[in-house]
């Protein structure tokens, strides 16, 4: 795909999440890997409102090469890019149910979401709480290196998702998955229920 094509990709996904409430205010940030660096929303801007020539266009170090200054949680895509070869895009967002779930104390932080659907399972797996850091604290993001490299989604404990994907689409499915895997559990909570059981979780990762 085309840098042009990718900065459109991102702009049309960003008022996509924006118009359906998944993230509000100037909160939330994408990127994508491109062969000499990364596309990222521009700090201190709205998904539902982003200017494909003002994306923040950075070098493989980092460095500003083009465009508005990026999203200040930058650091946080680098070392998922870092730790995951494969990854080409990622999505951060500050969605409801899932930040709601990351503030819970009853949760299991080496995995945080039980099996409830066959789709979390394959397109989200194990979700760790990465421990609360400030925004903005770059020791976030060697707490997110710490577990970015066995799990390409992550909750940041009273913050949001990070996740990884193989195309920004790919990434944002995930999130999506984990989203409403997150409102299902807060639905749920406090019933007697049925989980997926470990022997079906186990054929799903194969």
């Amino acid at each position: 795909m085309s840098e042009a094509k990718e900065r459109e990709t991102i702009c049309e996904i960003g008022a996509s999440i924006f118009a359906r409430g998944l993230t509000a205010g100037s909160s939330g940030n994408l990127s994508v890997r491109l062969e000499e660096g990364f596309l990222m929303t521009p700090t201190g801007s709205s998904l539902g409102r982003l200017d494909p020539a003002r994306l923040s266009r950075l070098d493989r170090e980092g460095r500003l090469a083009s465009g508005d200054p990026p999203t200040k949680e930058a650091f946080l895509h680098r070392a998922m890019y870092e730790e995951r070869a494969e990854a080409r895009a990622v999505v951060h967002l500050h969605s409801s149910h899932s930040v709601a779930v990351s503030c819970l104390a009853e949760i299991d932080p080496e995995d945080v979401l039980p099996p409830i659907t066959a789709y979390y399972v394959m397109r989200v797996g194990r979700l760790p709480l990465v421990p609360y850091f400030r925004p903005g604290d770059p020791a976030l993001a060697e707490a997110v290196r710490g577990f970015a490299g066995k799990h390409h989604a992550l909750l940041l404990a009273n913050h949001g998702p990070v996740v990884s994907g193989e195309s920004l689409e790919a990434a944002l499915n995930a999130v999506e998955e984990l989203e409403e895997t997150a409102k299902l559990y807060l639905i749920l909570r406090g019933a007697k229920t049925r989980y997926l059981t470990a022997d079906a979780v186990r054929e799903l990762r194969r």
